[in-house]
């Protein structure tokens, strides 16, 4: 049977290459598709195109009402392939169905609905400060930056692709995209469904390939005016050092090691299931997981015993089937990366209190796999607390006091996301307000919500994605004042000018 191939979209065209690799379901290792490989001339070629349809105007030209129609539009099209997209995402990163049809459909949909919603309700234009003479008059204005770069991860492609492409459309700058190399599919066939729905050729483009030759020229493209990253630290530090050429604007969403703070009083019963929630969801690939849990040494023993117990009941398996709870890791490289961690927290001093390895059955025999693990006797000096596994391991933590916890948890080179459980709200805000993250969850975890900014603290990012402020990122301020004093003396450039002006 012979597998799709999946080409470049550049200026609303299939952009084939002369180099091509292949895709991996990491369940199977079944080569499921191949791509197109851009390179620098591919880069080059869809900046142009972007560069173009901006100069032209033929898209921030538009009143906002038509581009947020065409948002609309967008959101119909996408849940009329939810099947697909859902089908896609799991074949591509090993998603399990029930996470593919929230990251890949509902939450993509539910941006384009409020982006457009948004885009009606807003206006470029504010007033500006009425000074007197000789500025009686004037606005500050909001325009679009130009070209806009977007390099997104395999962990969530749809989602975050969203979250960068969306809002740099609506303020009607040109897109170029490039997705990871491992999971183009799902981020092609979004360009498929905005072109279905009315955005013009070229306004949005596509170049697959890696990250060290197409991301690296679009960090670098003197051309691109903002470049919006998800991802390592490592590679977002890369990309700040290449868009210095042209001081491009960054945002940055990257890596975490979230503090889980349970407080004496929580309900340990909400707070184990929550904790695993915080750090399995997507096999633990995430990097707002909830990795490091924090636990007072009153209640340790009995969370970490009935913790284990519940986790005894996750599912993990084909991540096809709706019962699945989760699936594989993206690769062999993320598999072995996770073991090896693993192997250095045993020789640290941590103990594997649960899973540690790759689970047995013949359904793992291929395939990329970790078993949920639970580390105790960690310290937070520990190589597991303070880098980022990406895969699903669980550091616990001992406290004995809310002072110590809040210690712990701000010991940190991240600072992207973190958590409090307990039964007492007023206690749970005011350690909240202690921990030093972008976002701060109270009795749950993974609360994304489109209307709040997200981003990180430290070395987990700079910049906001989401909310309304997500339009000033991709927008530039002009203000334009107006002299209207007709009288010399009364002008600012009177101290200048000496010669009254012609009556």
């Amino acid at each position: 049977m012979t597998t799709p191939h999946y080409r470049m979209i550049i200026g609303g065209t299939e952009i084939d290459s002369d180099d091509r690799y292949e895709l991996v379901n990491p369940a199977t290792e079944d080569v499921i598709a191949s791509a197109a490989k851009g390179d620098a001339s591919h880069v080059d070629a869809a900046v142009a195109e972007a560069k173009k349809t901006f100069e032209a105007g033929i898209w921030r030209n538009l009143p906002t009402a038509e581009r947020a129609a065409v948002f609309d539009r967008a959101a119909d099209l996408l849940e009329t392939r939810a099947d697909e997209m859902v089908r896609l995402t799991t074949m591509e990163d090993g998603t399990t169905v029930r996470l593919a049809n929230v990251f890949s459909v509902i939450m993509p949909s539910g941006n384009l609905r409020y982006f457009a919603d948004e885009l009606r309700r807003y206006n470029p234009d504010s007033p500006g400060e009425l000074v007197g003479p000789p500025y009686q008059a004037g606005k500050v204005r909001r325009e679009p930056l130009g070209v806009c770069a977007a390099i997104t991860p395999w962990n969530f492609p749809v989602a975050l692709g969203a979250w960068k492409v969306l809002p740099a459309l609506a303020m009607g700058n040109s897109v170029v995209l490039k997705p990871d190399e491992k999971t183009p599919i799902t981020s092609l066939i979004l360009a498929e469904i905005l072109s279905e729905a009315g955005l013009p050729d070229g306004v949005f483009n596509v170049v697959t390939g890696d990250g060290e030759t197409v991301g690296a020229r679009l960090s670098a493209h003197p051309d691109v005016r903002k470049i919006a990253f998800t991802g390592s630290t490592e590679v977002g530090k890369k990309i700040v050092e290449s868009s210095v050429g042209n001081l491009k604007r960054v945002t940055l969403e990257l890596g975490g090691k979230g503090a889980n703070v349970v407080l004496e009083d929580a309900d340990i019963r909400t707070a184990v299931d929550g904790s695993i929630w915080a750090f399995l969801m997507h096999s633990g690939q995430a990097c707002e997981s909830g990795t490091r849990l924090l636990l007072p040494s009153s209640i340790h023993d009995e969370f970490v015993e009935r913790l284990i117990e519940r986790l005894k009941t996750i599912v993990i398996g084909d991540p096809s089937d709706p019962a699945t709870d989760i699936g594989p890791l993206i690769s062999a490289g993320q598999r072995d990366r996770v073991l090896k961690y693993l192997d250095i927290a045993k020789q640290e001093g941590a103990t594997i209190a649960y899973g540690g390895g790759v689970p047995a059955g013949d359904i793992f025999t291929k395939g990329f796999w970790v078993e949920p693990t639970v580390l105790t006797g960690v310290t937070n000096d520990m190589t597991v607390a303070r880098e980022e596994v990406f895969g699903p391991v669980l550091a616990v933590i001992r406290y004995d006091s809310v002072d110590e916890a809040i210690k712990i948890a701000n010991d940190s080179e991240y600072g992207l996301s973190a958590g409090v459980w307990s039964e007492d709200l007023a206690t749970a805000v005011s350690v909240a307000e202690q921990l030093e993250s972008g976002s701060v969850w109270i009795n749950d975890w993974h609360m994304i919500n489109q209307v709040y900014p997200f981003g990180g603290f430290k070395q987990s990012g700079q910049g906001r994605e989401l909310g309304r402020d997500a339009f000033s990122a991709y927008t530039q301020q002009k203000s334009i004042q107006v002299g209207v004093e007709k009288k010399l003396e009364n002008r600012a450039y009177a101290m200048v000018l000496s010669t009254p002006p012609d009556n």
